[in-house]
């Protein structure tokens, strides 16, 4: 987290990429879900305040693109705890919601 600048500038773009994704996710548009998990993340609190809350996660991390940090270009919607995990790896997302309870299906 060295390269990250905490500008005003930034400040208000992750206020209107927090507002977009509260829009998105009233209007049911799966876009405002975690790009990490895929699963819906709450937006009835403030970010990062909770695992589930809303953080604005980089897809390319500013450690290693800092001129980036500012591109919403490269927001992304995820969870507190999804950006956490990340960290500042390459992203892994996950295979999503299973169609099928799998476990019960081979009597787990």
């Amino acid at each position: 987290m060295g390269n990250r600048v905490n500008t005003r500038r930034f400040n208000e773009l992750r206020a209107d990429f927090f507002e977009e994704g509260k829009r998105l996710d009233a209007e049911g548009d799966p876009r405002a879900n975690c790009w990490l998990c895929l699963l819906k993340i709450d937006y009835t609190v403030e970010p990062n305040t909770t695992p589930d809350s809303h953080n604005l996660d980089h897809y390319y991390v500013v450690r290693d693109y800092p001129e980036l940090q500012e591109d919403p270009e490269n927001f992304r919607h995820s969870h507190q705890s999804c950006n956490n995990e990340r960290g500042a790896e390459a992203p892994q997302p996950g295979i999503g919601i299973p169609s099928r309870d799998w476990l019960a299906l081979v009597g787990g």
